[in-house]
């Protein structure tokens, strides 16, 4: 069985934040969340990871993490590209967005021969949630299934004081795996506690603190990058004519399908760590601070790494 590699979705482009956010320090060291998320994930057992970034930052890239990286790890690149589409398609004139989560991950599809675990480059997760995932994807293999797995959150670990935040919210069958996974993009802290809105902020529907939500951190077998790939056109049938400067293919749809068709099963690993990110410009004072103290209680080395 292939030892598991880790996928870092980062060629977001930052808009909310007003930056790029994914290499914005958050210690006195310099280092970034990602230098955290790596630690982590090489404290559970990753060897190899392949970063997911635009082209026109791959110097940056390099220079800031990726060739420090590459002293303890396996380090691979694949750029999410607009034209990376099937034979026959055409970009829509206009569009500049990424095509979005799953398209990262099938951008990576040339370095895939085994599972994988896929995170996203500006959150950060806590060593709980790599030490889970590794684990399912080194324990499991597929029978007649696809037999993949994500790590969940409480909704009250992963609210920002500063604005909204987009969370896969999750319906969990008895036994503990996925029964499905529905995108709310605005989610805040209310007065009365926390609400999504799907109208603008015209009307709001209270969510409960322990509701179990996705921070895209998901575990694949290898047989998934496949079906990614030839579901992508049927995305873009849809896309292209509903949204087409906007649309976006997202892995918790692929699952989604998947579990729908009855050809997967998602066990949802629930951590109990408290996430952190710079969705927005104002987060940045409590990452800091939340990293400052993780390191004084010995969660990470005081000095360097």
């Amino acid at each position: 069985m292939e030892k598991p590699i880790l996928i870092v979705m980062a060629a977001g482009m930052g808009s909310r934040y007003g930056g790029l956010k994914q290499i914005d320090p958050i210690d006195e060291e310099g280092h970034i969340i990602m230098d955290y998320s790596i630690f982590d994930a090489c404290r559970a057992g990753f060897e190899k990871v392949i970063f997911v970034i635009k082209k026109e930052n791959e110097t940056l890239f390099r220079e800031r993490i990726g060739d420090r990286v590459s002293k303890s790890m396996e380090v691979a690149y694949a750029f999410q590209t607009l034209d990376n589409i099937p034979e026959g398609y055409k970009i829509p004139e206009g569009r500049v967005k990424p095509w979005g989560t799953a398209h990262a991950v099938l951008s990576c599809e040339a370095e895939v021969n085994g599972p994988f675990a896929v995170i996203n480059a500006d959150d950060y997760y806590g060593s709980n949630a790599f030490s889970l995932i590794y684990d399912y994807l080194s324990g499991h293999e597929d029978d007649d299934k696809y037999r993949c797995a994500m790590v969940g959150y409480r909704l009250k670990n992963t609210v920002t004081e500063n604005g909204s935040v987009a969370r896969g919210v999750c319906l969990l069958g008895a036994d503990g795996t996925l029964a499905g996974i529905t995108e709310r993009t605005r989610i805040e802290k209310r007065e009365n506690g926390i609400a999504y809105s799907e109208d603008d902020g015209n009307s709001w529907v209270a969510l409960a603190p322990d509701t179990v939500v996705s921070m895209n951190l998901w575990g694949f077998s290898g047989g998934v990058m496949k079906e990614i790939a030839k579901r992508f056109p049927a995305f873009l049938n849809e896309a292209l004519t509903a949204d087409p400067l906007k649309g976006e293919y997202y892995l918790p749809a692929v699952a989604n399908s998947l579990v729908a068709e009855n050809k997967a099963t998602v066990q949802v690993l629930i951590s109990p760590d408290k996430w952190y990110g710079v969705t927005y410009r104002e987060d940045k004072p409590d990452v800091v601070a939340a990293m400052r103290r993780l390191r004084e209680e010995g969660h990470y080395p005081v000095r360097g790494w």
